[in-house]
């Protein structure tokens, strides 16, 4: 559980604190690429170490749950972005809780309304945080969860050998 305090404090931190410069929208999509390449290691990353954990089954729910903090704020941060570099891209202008707040409405499968992609971009962007939603809650949760699985799995049969 601290370790999961800090890795959220430090990532929603980092995502209220550091000074965005303003991206044109190629830029703006670089920046997803490398941050969602970023959320792929760490996904690749946090199997094996659930694999090799002494609690597998809690690792793999710690992972996933940083595996979507980041995902969020990876998403906040590139629609702020976004919304900064042209205005007109969502209903109103947003702030970094804006943001963050539409990432997370978006991701629960909320959405009420009150902020909107307008623009093509802005629009684009939201679908696909929409499907790399599900893709990391569906598939994310599965490796996850098998790898916890397998973990305890081995745990078994090597206690079995020994006993």
């Amino acid at each position: 559980m601290l370790r999961l305090a800090v890795t959220a404090i430090v990532l929603f931190g980092a995502y209220f604190l550091l000074p965005f410069t303003k991206l044109q929208e190629p830029g703006a999509w670089v920046s997803l690429a490398l941050g969602l390449l970023v959320l792929v290691i760490t996904v690749a990353v946090q199997v094996r170490a659930t694999l090799r954990a002494d609690h597998p089954a809690l690792r793999a729910a710690q992972a996933l749950t940083t595996s979507v903090l980041l995902f969020m704020v990876l998403f906040a941060t590139t629609h702020f972005l976004i919304g900064s570099s042209v205005a007109a891209s969502y209903t109103q202008s947003m702030t970094r809780l804006d943001a963050l707040y539409f990432v997370i409405t978006v991701l629960a499968t909320v959405g009420f309304g009150d902020i909107a992609p307008v623009s093509e971009l802005a629009r684009t962007l939201t679908m696909v945080q929409m499907i790399g939603g599900l893709v990391l809650l569906g598939l994310g949760a599965k490796a996850l969860l098998g790898a916890a699985q397998l973990a305890l799995k081995q745990r078994r049969v090597e206690d079995q050998e020994r006993g």
